[in-house]
C-alpha cells in the first residue's frame, strides 16, 4: 500500500470497517481472477471440440433466447404498466399487486409445471380434445413446448414482472402535466406512450429488462427441460458431463463478456439522454376510466400474463402436492431436504446480512472515500451467473484448502483434507458472493432514513462506530435488515445452478429435488417440494408489491 493510501486510513475515523469493505470485494472479485487462472490452464484437445462443435450453436442459442425474453419481457411489462398507471377498469387494484406474483415462481419450476399441463394427456389437450370430439392424442396438432419458442414463452411470462415494476413505477412518477401537453397538441393515447412517456421512463425499463436477461441468463433448469442449449447448460456439462474444468472456465469468461456486454449495451443506449426535475413531487397521470369494450381489453391484457405465469402453474402444482400428500403424506426425504434448504439458506441470510450491514456501516462512517467503490465491488455478484461463479469458486478454495492442509501438516504433522472445497461452507460462500447485492441495497435504504445527526449526538457523548451501530443503528435499522434478510432468504432456496454444482455430495436441497425429479420425467414427485418454494417466494413478493404502491393517488378522468 502506497504512502498516500495509508495517509487516508489513519486519518479515517474507521478504518478497521474500510479495510473489511475492501477485503469483501476482494472475495467477490477472486472467482473472477479464479476463472482467468483456470482459463490459462489450456483444455488440452477439448478446446477445438468446443469451438467447433458447442461455444457456436449454445453462443447462438443464449443470444436467441435473451433477445426473445428481452422483447417479450418488455411488450408484457410496459404494456400492463402503462394500463395500471393511466387506466381505470374492472381488476385493475388487483392487478396492480397480482402482476408481480409470477416472480414468486423460478423459472425451472414454471418449466417443469408446465411440460405436464401441456403434455399430450395433460389437462389442457385432454380438454382440448373432449371439446372437439377428439379419441387419439395424435390427433390434435399443439404447439411444441420443448423448443426454442416455448422456452423464450415461459421464461417471458414468468420474467416480465422485473419490467413491469420498473415501468410502473416511472410512470407514476412522471409529471401529469408532460402527458397533458401531449394530450392537447393532438396526441392520442397511443402516441402519448411512444413519443413522451417511454422515452422517459426508457432508464427504469431499462434496468428491469437487463434485470430479467440476467435471469434468464442464469437459468439451468427450464432452458435444459425444454431442450434448449445454452452457455449455462455448456458450462455445466463440460465441467462434469466431460470432466473438463478450464473447458468450463473458458465457456464461463465468454459468458462473462457477455453478461459485460448487456450492462455496456444498456449504457450506450441512452449515453445521450439527460432527465431533469423540479424539487417538488410531481403529480401523476390522470387516470382514464374505460368503459365497454376497451375496459375488456384491458382486463384481458393484464388477465393473461397473470394466469399465465402464475394461476395456472400454482393450481397445477397445488393439485399434485394435494395428491401426493393425500396418498403417502411428507415422505422423510422432503422433511430432510427442507431442512438442508433451510439451513444453508438462513446460513447463507444470517452471513449476507451481517457483512452488508458492515459494508453500508463503512460507506457511512468513511473518511477515506475508499469504502464506496468497494461497496460497488461487492455489489457486482448478482450479474454474475450461479455457474460461473461455482466454475470461479473452486480454485481460491482449493487453495486455502491446500495451504491449511500444508500448514498443519507442517506444524502438527497431520492433514485436515479439504476444508471448504465440497462442503456446505462453499455453498454458503457462493450464496453470499450472489446475494450481497441485495443486503447492500436494502441496509442502504434503511440508513437513508436515519440523519447523520443521530451519529454525531452519539459521537459527542462519547460512544464508539461500534457502540452506536449496536445501539442506536441496530434497532433503527430492524425493519429494512428484516424484509432485506426475507429477499436474501427466498432467494437461496430457489438457487439452482450454484446448488447443483457446489453442494456437498449426497445432499439434497428442495431445487435440487425438483431438478433430478424432471430429469427423471417423474414431474408429479417433485410437486411438493416446488409448492413449498412457491410459497415461501410469496412472502417477499406482497412485501415487494405492498412497499411499491405510489403514495399519491391520480384523480380521474371519465371517457
Amino acid at each position: 500500500m502506497n504512502s498516500i493510501a495509508f495517509r487516508a486510513f489513519r486519518e479515517s475515523g474507521t478504518p478497521g470497517w474500510t479495510l473489511a469493505a475492501i477485503a469483501v470485494a476482494a472475495i467477490v472479485a477472486s472467482p473472477v481472477v479464479a476463472l482467468i487462472a483456470i482459463a490459462s490452464e489450456g483444455s488440452g484437445d477439448l478446446w477445438p471440440q468446443l469451438v467447433s462443435y458447442v461455444l457456436p450453436s449454445a453462443a447462438a442459442n443464449t443470444a436467441i433466447l435473451l433477445a426473445g425474453v428481452g422483447l417479450l419481457t418488455c411488450l408484457l411489462g410496459v404494456g400492463t404498466a402503462w394500463l395500471i398507471a393511466t387506466a381505470s377498469f374492472p381488476g385493475r387494484r388487483f392487478f396492480d399487486w397480482a402482476l408481480l406474483l409470477p416472480l414468486a415462481i423460478p423459472t425451472y419450476i414454471l418449466a417443469y409445471a408446465y411440460l405436464d399441463i401441456v403434455h399430450p394427456l395433460g389437462p389442457i389437450q385432454t380438454a382440448l380434445r373432449t371439446i372437439l370430439g377428439l379419441s387419439d392424442p395424435r390427433s390434435l396438432w399443439f404447439p411444441e413446448i420443448r423448443s426454442m419458442g416455448g422456452a423464450i414463452f415461459l421464461l417471458g411470462f414468468v420474467l416480465y414482472p422485473y419490467v413491469y415494476l420498473a415501468a410502473r413505477a416511472s410512470f407514476l412518477m412522471q409529471s401529469a402535466s408532460a402527458l397533458e401537453a401531449a394530450r392537447m397538441l393532438g396526441a392520442g393515447g397511443l402516441e402519448t406512450l411512444f413519443r413522451v412517456a417511454l422515452p422517459l421512463a426508457r432508464p427504469a425499463i431499462a434496468v428491469g429488462v437487463t434485470l430479467a436477461l440476467l435471469e434468464a441468463l442464469n437459468d439451468i433448469g427450464a432452458t435444459e427441460f425444454l431442450g434448449v442449449r445454452t452457455l449455462t447448460i455448456a458450462i455445466y456439462s463440460t465441467w462434469l458431463n466431460r470432466s473438463s474444468l478450464p473447458g468450463a472456465a473458458q465457456i464461463s469468461l465468454f459468458m462473462l463478456a457477455l453478461v459485460t456486454a448487456l450492462f455496456l449495451l444498456e449504457r450506450w443506449a441512452r449515453r445521450h439522454q439527460r432527465f431533469s426535475g423540479g424539487g417538488k413531487r410531481a403529480q401523476p397521470p390522470a387516470v382514464t376510466e374505460l368503459h365497454g369494450m376497451k375496459a375488456f381489453a384491458a382486463f384481458a391484457a393484464c388477465a393473461t400474463p397473470f394466469v399465465i405465469g402464475f394461476l395456472v402453474p400454482f393450481a397445477y402444482l397445488a393439485d399434485q402436492a394435494a395428491r401426493k400428500i393425500a396418498s403417502g403424506g411428507f415422505s422423510l426425504m422432503i422433511w430432510r431436504e427442507t431442512f438442508n434448504t433451510m439451513l444453508y439458506a438462513g446460513a447463507a441470510t444470517f452471513v449476507t446480512i451481517s457483512i452488508g450491514l458492515a459494508l453500508a456501516f463503512a460507506l457511512r462512517t468513511d473518511k477515506s472515500g475508499l469504502a464506496a467503490p468497494a461497496s460497488r465491488m461487492a455489489s457486482v455478484g448478482y450479474a454474475v451467473p450461479g455457474t460461473v461463479l461455482a466454475v470461479g469458486l473452486l480454485w481460491p478454495l482449493a487453495a486455502f484448502d491446500n495451504m491449511i492442509d500444508a500448514t498443519m501438516r507442517e506444524w502438527f504433522g497431520f492433514s485436515t483434507g479439504l476444508l471448504l472445497s465440497g462442503s456446505g461452507a462453499a455453498l454458503v460462500l457462493a450464496y453470499t458472493i450472489r446475494f450481497l447485492a441485495m443486503s447492500i441495497n436494502g441496509v442502504e435504504a434503511g440508513y437513508a432514513k436515519i440523519s447523520g445527526n443521530v451519529d454525531h449526538a452519539a459521537r459527542s457523548l462519547g460512544e464508539s462506530a461500534f457502540g452506536t451501530l449496536r445501539r442506536i443503528h441496530l434497532p433503527m435499522l430492524r425493519p429494512a435488515l428484516g424484509a432485506a434478510a426475507i429477499l436474501v432468504f427466498v432467494d437461496c432456496m430457489k438457487e439452482l445452478p450454484a446448488t447443483l454444482m457446489l453442494r456437498p455430495f449426497g445432499v439434497e436441497t428442495l431445487a435440487t429435488h425438483i431438478y433430478a425429479e424432471a430429469v427423471r420425467g417423474t414431474y408429479e414427485d417433485g410437486s411438493v417440494a416446488a409448492i413449498l418454494i412457491v410459497l415461501a417466494g410469496l412472502v417477499p413478493v406482497l412485501m415487494l408489491a405492498r412497499v411499491s404502491r405510489p403514495a399519491v393517488t391520480p384523480s380521474t378522468i371519465s371517457v
